[in-house]
């Protein structure tokens, strides 16, 4: 059968007709798309900015569903979700978008590094820190390390946590050698909690190493070897502290002067003590002289103390002169009078971390509230 060339030539023109009118029905269609999607997004965003977060996350699940392919709106999303304690649709958000298959390398890093931060917000510090060592050799490897040394201080488990800071300063994030020497003396603690002097002892010769100048060490070295009856090796590193760190020196002065007399130093120890208070006044040094004086002089405490409060008035330093014999009241007047000071004194008497305000009766090296380090200045509230 013979082609007829009129029919080609009638059918270029219907068929050109017909794609022209498919390709302009598509394009409408994708600009009406486009143009919701981002009318929804914006609508979130001013939602947002406005602290209307339901509605805000409202408009952004509309956005995704008109575009479920865009993973900026998921991000946005997901973090929405995580700001306000939904932890679990947070999570399902991420983890929707780390198992698709066309997501890009970059894209699925940053969708587990969101992940992580949904558990470790949620508490789910064993699922979180997977999360986080999934991320070794990314962009995010640093922020990752540095929740995982968080997590290992919460864990305590200060092993893992000396591993992960010493990754990190290696790597250039900055200096960990306070963190680590922590570390290390908290290691040692707890091998001498478990019987074991030799890992403890070397223990705090790695603290020592990791920061030469770090007072704890010195502190934990003298209370091992004063518990050990070697009170004149307790006495000399001790010395050693108060001529580094003489403001933290005041923590263990009284200790310091117990091992002192039981080493035979008392009139030596005085002499250095005396010196060290005209130079760093504290009630902590003046306690510590108390117990350095000879039998028969307990009124040169009373009047050293008294001298103190004239110059250094604080609720704590009159508590301390109420409790040394003689006082020139009698007895009745005397204990309620202590009693009284006492219980003034006692919102006072206390520590506080200098990072973010809490207060305890006891020094602590790590803040148990923000786990700063050395955050606590060495002195009281009413002594500072």
């Amino acid at each position: 059968m013979d082609f007829d060339l009129q029919w080609l030539l009638l059918g270029l023109p219907v068929m050109f007709a017909l794609g022209w009118a498919a390709s302009r029905f598509d394009l409408r269609q994708w600009r009406r798309e486009q143009r919701d999607s981002p009318k929804a997004y914006f609508k979130g965003l001013n939602l947002l900015l406005n602290e209307q977060h339901d509605k805000a996350i409202d408009a952004f699940i509309e956005a995704v569903q008109n575009d479920p392919d865009t993973s900026e709106l998921h991000f946005a999303l997901g973090n929405l979700f995580r700001r306000r304690g939904e932890f679990e649709r947070a999570v399902r958000v991420h983890q929707h978008l780390l198992n698709r298959g066309d997501l890009p390398q970059a894209d699925r890093e940053r969708a587990q590094y969101a992940l992580a931060q949904d558990f470790m917000k949620a508490g789910l510090f064993d699922r979180a820190e997977e999360a986080y060592r999934a991320l070794e050799g990314t962009p995010f490897e640093t922020e990752a390390r540095l929740a995982l040394l968080s997590l290992h201080e919460r864990s305590r488990d200060w092993r893992a946590a000396a591993d992960m800071a010493a990754k990190l300063e290696k790597g250039g994030t900055g200096s960990f050698a306070s963190r680590i020497a922590h570390y290390w003396c908290e290691l040692a603690i707890e091998s001498d909690e478990r019987g074991q002097p030799e890992e403890a002892e070397n223990c705090l010769q790695r603290a020592m190493a990791a920061l030469p100048t770090a007072p704890r060490p010195l502190v934990l070295a003298g209370q091992r070897l004063a518990r050990a009856g070697r009170h004149a090796d307790a006495v000399q590193v001790w010395n050693d502290l108060r001529a580094r760190h003489p403001a933290t020196f005041g923590l263990i002065a009284r200790d310091w002067a117990r091992s002192a007399l039981a080493s035979q130093q008392a009139d030596t120890a005085r002499v250095m003590l005396q010196g060290l208070y005209e130079r760093h006044p504290s009630l902590e040094l003046l306690q510590a002289l108390a117990l350095l004086d000879p039998p028969g002089h307990e009124a040169d405490a009373v009047q050293r103390m008294a001298q103190h409060l004239a110059l250094h008035p604080s609720i704590a330093a009159a508590t301390a002169l109420m409790q040394l014999p003689p006082a020139p009241w009698g007895e009745p007047a005397r204990t309620g009078l202590r009693q009284a000071v006492e219980q003034a004194a006692k919102p006072l008497h206390r520590y506080r971390c200098a990072a973010c305000g809490f207060e305890a009766q006891h020094y602590f090296w790590q803040c148990p509230a923000c786990l700063s380090w050395d955050s606590f200045p060495p002195q009281r509230l009413d002594d500072q």
